[in-house]
């Protein structure tokens, strides 16, 4: 791999690949533009002065070829239970290092089951390498620093920020499956909003219920706390339409009828927050440990929106990546990056604890 010196950004046409391969530019890289959609993404580069590559990745054979001379890859093109097995397959094959920033937790479980693989190909596989789920990531492996002997671990975040169509999509296809928690090494299957309770993450409390964050595979790898759960800011009146009405339909929010009418919903209404809102909008961050003896130590972090964090996160996950000599495998962020890499990208603070 060390006479590979490209990158690439696969579903660069998309909300979040268009932010990053923007953004890339900007900072004077020239990233390799990729995906299946020909007219966009040739727009795209031409707009940029950047490099395209057109393929699909059910085609396997040209997705290898494409990747031939690639080091790294971010891959911005979900849902990404439907779309990164195949990439993983391309980058193992091809011997390129493999960044997404998916959020769902069946894509974090399949990268950590093909560890051995990644090792033997010497590539790494990194997946949530933006705001799923780098800052609670880092929050995670900082409290296990701080409390060596965590049993339990809590984590949270109140946003502001509206959602991609990208993410919107991925929301609705995970309404149907309800909440997620870890308990003694164990993930457990609960309602939506099964659990709730108020948290300051900085500016004041705030109510906030219990969701299926990638945090639950990820902070388990990162720390070995057996115990996790993840909580979203929301009003009491949200967490109780959540419990009460979502989780009875939950059966009806599976059906491929009732999932394909709300992503056509998505695709006619959702067009992701523009640069004035994304500026404006900030994001606050929680965690919590606690051990067998009831010590309780406390984490906080205030970030730049959702979508500058991914950009921010992905492009230092790819410098890093670019100059990389150790070892192939699965890495959550703080493993490969460091329990405190959040802070290095703009609009992050430090990570307080208490």
């Amino acid at each position: 791999m060390t006479d590979k010196t490209a990158w690439m950004i696969y579903g660069a046409n998309g909300y979040t690949g268009r932010l990053l391969a923007s953004e890339a530019r900007n900072q004077g890289l020239r990233p390799i533009l990729a995906g299946r959609n020909p007219a966009e993404l040739q727009a795209l580069a031409a707009e940029l002065q950047l490099e395209c590559r057109v393929f699909d990745l059910q085609d396997r054979e040209a997705s290898v070829q494409a990747l031939q001379d690639v080091r790294v890859v971010a891959h911005c093109a979900g849902p990404f239970n439907a779309t990164s097995q195949a990439m993983i397959d391309a980058c193992l094959a091809s011997a390129c290092h493999y960044l997404d920033i998916t959020g769902e937790v069946s894509v974090f479980l399949a990268a950590e089951a093909r560890d051995a693989e990644a090792r033997q190909a010497g590539v790494v596989l990194c997946p949530g390498a933006g705001f799923d789920v780098m800052p609670t990531d880092c929050l995670a492996a900082t409290l296990k620093l701080a409390l060596a002997d965590a049993t339990h671990l809590a984590l949270g975040f109140d946003m502001q920020a509206g959602m991609s169509p990208g993410t919107a999509k991925t929301t609705i296809e995970g309404l149907g499956n309800g909440g997620l928690v870890r308990e003694n090494g164990l993930l457990r299957s609960t309602a939506l909003a099964s659990d709730c309770r108020d948290i300051d993450f900085g500016r004041g409390v705030r109510h906030a219920a219990c969701i299926p964050w990638g945090d639950v595979a990820t902070a388990y790898v990162s720390t070995g706390i057996p115990n996790i759960a993840v909580y979203f800011a929301t009003p009491k009146p949200v967490a109780l339409l959540m419990r009460w009405l979502l989780n009875p339909l939950r059966p009806l929010l599976r059906s491929a009828r009732v999932q394909d009418w709300l992503k056509q919903q998505v695709e006619r209404r959702i067009k992701g927050p523009d640069e004035e809102t994304r500026r404006q909008c900030r994001t606050w961050l929680w965690g919590e440990a606690r051990n067998p003896a009831g010590q309780v130590v406390r984490a906080r972090l205030e970030t730049a929106n959702g979508y500058d964090v991914t950009v921010h996160g992905v492009l230092l996950g790819v410098r890093h990546l670019l100059d990389y000599q150790g070892a192939g495998g699965y890495f959550t962020p703080s493993r490969l990056l460091g329990p405190r890499c959040i802070e290095q990208l703009p609009g992050s603070s430090q990570i307080v604890l208490s």
